[in-house]
């Protein structure tokens, strides 16, 4: 029987299976998902920190939510293309798959909360204009973004050590791109129903926690959009919350299906697909999602790009 112990145990990744060229074509397309994501959220949190026009609540958190996507990316992608370049399955130690595991869901679980949040904050902004500031000001957002952080590495405490102290008997060989938790679960010899429940029960008070506020702001900003008389008003409120709400639907939607479940040991081909979307595509998206449909940050990286390379920055207006 393969055991627990950290000092003994090894995990071997499967990844993509294929021949040489299609590894190598996979390496390319997620090297370059992984490098234009990088960049896309790097320059979203440039133009923030510069702009002082993005210095709102709004702008806040999508600096966050960017830099939450570049944790969440360099955990998963980097070990995943030294796979697809070996010519031999990938081997993880024992420490290396608890933090890569510890990370991946502590990051998403922070990275839901500021959805949340941020449904909130448009809430209030279409729904309660004149105490915007108020109510959203600097310091209520500055401990919203620190008990964010906080809540989503203490929550995944003991889900990641209730999963390593199964005894793993059958194999280690991880179907699957990354350290995914449902399939190291299918590996232990134990029996893993009660934990599979649990663990189906927190991953609903996450995701349908953080989801039930933006439902209800959502429900309130269309309400308060829809009476608005003019076109071009009832434009301009939804255009500050589309980009917000295409990354929730986006990322929501491939969450319920991969976690919201009682049986956490579903298909491996399943889970790479899904979770392809969560870590690759959801990422790569989001800064285009959130520069290409709003106004207020295309015209901030204009600006930027107008002060780094522009003829001098006094004709700037």
């Amino acid at each position: 029987m393969v055991g627990n112990y950290t000092g003994v145990i090894k995990f071997y990744i499967e990844g993509f299976s294929g021949s040489l060229e299609f590894r190598h074509t996979l390496f390319a397309i997620f090297f370059f998902s992984f490098f234009v994501t990088i960049m896309g959220n790097v320059i979203i949190i440039v133009i923030v920190c510069a702009d002082h026009r993005l210095h709102s609540p709004m702008y806040f958190f999508l600096g966050h939510l960017s830099f939450l996507d570049i944790l969440i990316t360099s955990t998963i992608i980097p070990p995943m293309l030294g796979g697809l370049l070996m010519s031999e399955i990938l081997t993880m130690s024992f420490s290396a798959c608890v933090t890569q595991l510890f990370l991946y869901l502590s990051l998403g679980t922070i990275e839901f909360v500021l959805l949340g949040v941020m449904a909130v904050d448009r809430y209030v902004a279409v729904c309660n204009p004149l105490r915007y500031s108020i109510i959203m000001n600097s310091q209520i957002c500055l401990w919203v973004v620190i008990l964010a952080w906080v809540f989503g590495f203490l929550f995944q405490i003991w889900p990641v050590y209730a999963t390593f102290q199964l005894s793993f008997c059958r194999s280690t060989l991880v179907n699957h791109f990354f350290c995914e938790r449902g399939l190291l679960l299918k590996l232990s010899c134990d029996d893993t129903a009660f934990l599979e429940f649990i663990l189906f029960l927190m991953a609903t008070v996450i995701l349908l926690g953080s989801l039930l506020p933006t439902i209800i702001s959502y429900t309130y900003i269309i309400s308060t959009i829809l009476k608005i008389p003019s076109n071009s008003g009832r434009r301009k409120a939804f255009s500050t919350c589309a980009s917000h709400f295409t990354v929730v639907v986006i990322g929501y939607g491939t969450c319920l299906f991969l976690y919201v479940k009682p049986k956490q040991t579903q298909a491996a081909e399943y889970n790479k697909i899904v979770s392809l979307m969560i870590s690759v595509v959801t990422p790569f998206l989001t800064p285009f999602i959130f520069t290409l449909r709003n106004n207020q940050v295309k015209e901030a990286l204009r600006h930027v790009i107008f002060l780094k390379f522009g003829p001098s920055q006094g004709s700037y207006q």
